[in-house]
């Protein structure tokens, strides 16, 4: 996708270039988040690298998958941060832990990356320790400094929790629509494309960066929260502030084997209808994320038929894949692509 090529500007179809993105870059080979990770999903051939981004105490925002640190840090070996452990209550359940919340950018650029799934992915705890905390600064500037004008490369950045940063007083809508501004990605065919769960956050950044702001991509959530979402008028919805929707692999084959009993139009022919472009989460390539016909040997954590998985769900005209291993989903787009050749 060129740097000035809008999502809604490519055919209905979008094939035969759908975007491969890296999911937290490459997990599974680096630790997500990492700089190692991005530039790892960069060399596998994605198009965008996907962040999630949270809030500090001093208001910056910062990569990770969650604001809750213990999972994908080192901070639980870190005695001067013992007296931020806390309890509080995440989607509906009490966890412990430390959050980026309670932490400045100065304290959380302390912090070690560890792998978040040592149990699936053994490999990567060899880089525990090694890579820091990025700010969405940093990942904006590592997909800058290796884009070409043949390969321009993209940020997909995933809002989270703005209810969290809310109650602690730090707005996330008008500190990222504030940075995006400072950083010269708030316009459509700038280097970030903005995605969120939470649908008023986007409209939110509509209002504040204008017809003109960044591309923007809805999540939707497996749960029946989402079902409205995923209606032609949901959909219709979605696009008078979104150019993207962004539904689970899971909601999208599922919608493609109703459609199939039915003959009526699937999701991603009911979104192309809506003029919005599809990406499908999360694509991983361990045996335990695959259904049972693509799994290989009896490992959880061996690697089944990954490039299987891609394929049929490009089979079906997603415009994009985010993906734990990149790698696949190019074999994958080559192989669909050469089908319709």
């Amino acid at each position: 996708m060129r740097a000035t090529e809008s999502l809604v500007d490519r055919p209905a179809t979008r094939l035969p270039r759908p975007v491969v993105i890296g999911h937290r870059g490459a997990p599974a080979y680096r630790p997500e988040h990492t700089a190692a990770s991005f530039e790892l999903a960069i060399d596998l051939g994605a198009d965008l690298i996907e962040p999630d981004v949270v809030v500090s105490r001093d208001g910056v925002l910062v990569v990770r998958h969650e604001n809750e640190l213990s999972l994908s840090t080192d901070v639980a070996e870190r005695p001067e941060f013992a007296d931020r452990r806390t309890t509080r209550v995440v989607d509906g359940a009490a966890c412990t832990g430390w959050f980026t919340e309670d932490f400045d950018l100065a304290e959380l650029r302390t912090l070690r990356a560890i792998e978040r799934m040592p149990a699936l992915r053994p490999l990567n705890t060899a880089y525990d320790g090694r890579f820091g905390i990025l700010t969405l600064a940093d990942v904006v500037e590592l997909a800058r400094c290796r884009s070409t004008a043949d390969r321009p490369i993209r940020v997909l950045a995933e809002l989270k929790h703005p209810e969290w940063a809310a109650a602690a007083g730090l707005p996330m809508g008008e500190l990222v629509a504030e940075e995006l501004r400072r950083l010269g990605a708030d316009t459509a065919d700038g280097t970030v494309v903005v995605q969120a769960f939470d649908a008023a956050l986007l409209r939110e950044l509509r209002g504040r960066l204008g017809d003109g702001g960044p591309e923007m991509a809805q999540l939707v959530s497996d749960q029946p929260v989402g079902d409205a979402m995923v209606t032609p008028a949901g959909l219709r919805e979605i696009s008078t502030y979104a150019q993207a929707v962004a539904p689970s692999r899971d909601r999208v084959l599922a919608s493609a084997a109703g459609a199939g009993l039915t003959g009526t139009a699937h999701l991603v022919q009911q979104a192309h209808a809506a003029q919005l472009a599809v990406f499908c989460w999360t694509l991983r390539a361990e045996n335990t994320f695959l259904p049972p016909h693509l799994r290989r040997g009896r490992e959880p954590g061996a690697q089944g038929d990954a490039v299987a998985d891609a394929v049929a769900l490009l089979s079906l005209g997603l415009d994009g894949l985010i993906t734990d291993s990149p790698d696949h989903a190019v074999r994958a787009r080559t192989a669909v692509t050469a089908q319709l050749v």
